[in-house]
């Protein structure tokens, strides 16, 4: 499968079969995720964690009891960090057929943090169930997609410019970089707010943040940060995979914003 194949095939799956995960499937898991890197060049050390033994537990999610955590250095970036990283192993595991939902704030987060010996300093940002999907969704995981509407994105217009905002990027207008803008535009978030907007200039494509209130904590945390990570780590793999060359910077090309956005990075396009 294609990388964009493997982005359209995924969803968040709550609901598991029951089967144990196979010993083969998890050491592929965790040997991937020992490479995961992330252009910021933060390191993320990864844990495969037992519900049952570690005392782990999410009200969102059945009949699986393996889960997969990363904790990192609260430094400047970690969040987009950690994110690229992370959707990097999500997006593996759904090429093994593996299920995955990100999960930060429906969990039992003191056991998790136990669990992975979180250290002064030190953040655990998000973890996910690991586990052969169920062949039916329960009630429960339908009504939770219905209600943030899962299945939906916005347009492209929406969310990709061209030069500048207020100009929309149109698919034809992105050529060969039409299907990874679409990577993007496919890619998951907290609640589906989709917070990734795009500026294409010339060779530069800009990465903003658009800001919902209530996602940043009282510690400057910003859970959205995240997401943008996913989209940077959607966009490298599906630039990669159509034969874009592209290279990594964080340098603000100055570009006239709202108050409600904030700049992230720049892939530089060849």
């Amino acid at each position: 499968m294609s990388i964009l194949e493997i982005i359209r095939s995924r969803r968040s799956v709550r609901s598991f079969s029951g089967a144990d995960l196979r010993q083969e499937d998890a050491e592929k898991i965790m040997a991937f995720a020992a490479g995961a890197s992330n252009p910021y060049d933060i390191p993320v050390s990864w844990f495969l964690l037992d519900a049952k033994k570690d005392g782990l537990s999410s009200p969102v999610i059945t009949d699986t009891n393996i889960w997969i955590a990363g904790k990192m250095d609260r430094v400047s970036h970690a969040e987009e960090a950690f994110g690229f990283s992370f959707e990097k192993i999500v997006l593996f595991a759904e090429s093994l057929g593996i299920g995955t939902t990100i999960i930060a704030g429906t969990m039992n987060r003191p056991a998790f943090e136990k669990a992975v010996s979180l250290a002064e300093g030190e953040v655990l940002p998000c973890v996910s169930p690991l586990g052969y999907p169920a062949k039916k969704m329960s009630l429960r995981e339908i009504m939770m997609r219905k209600g943030v509407r899962a299945d939906s994105r916005l347009n492209f217009g929406e969310l990709f410019f061209d030069g500048q905002f207020g100009t929309a990027l149109t698919p034809e207008k992105a050529g060969r970089l039409k299907n990874v803008f679409e990577a993007v535009r496919l890619a998951p978030s907290a609640v589906n707010k989709q917070p990734w907007r795009i500026v294409l200039c010339g060779n530069e494509a800009h990465f903003y943040e658009k800001h919902t209130k209530g996602y940043i904590s009282g510690d400057n945390w910003d859970i959205q940060k995240i997401d943008m990570g996913i989209a940077l780590c959607h966009f490298e793999l599906a630039a990669e995979e159509c034969g874009a060359a592209v290279s990594f910077k964080v340098d603000d090309p100055g570009l006239q914003i709202s108050a409600d956005l904030s700049y992230t990075a720049t892939y530089m396009i060849n």
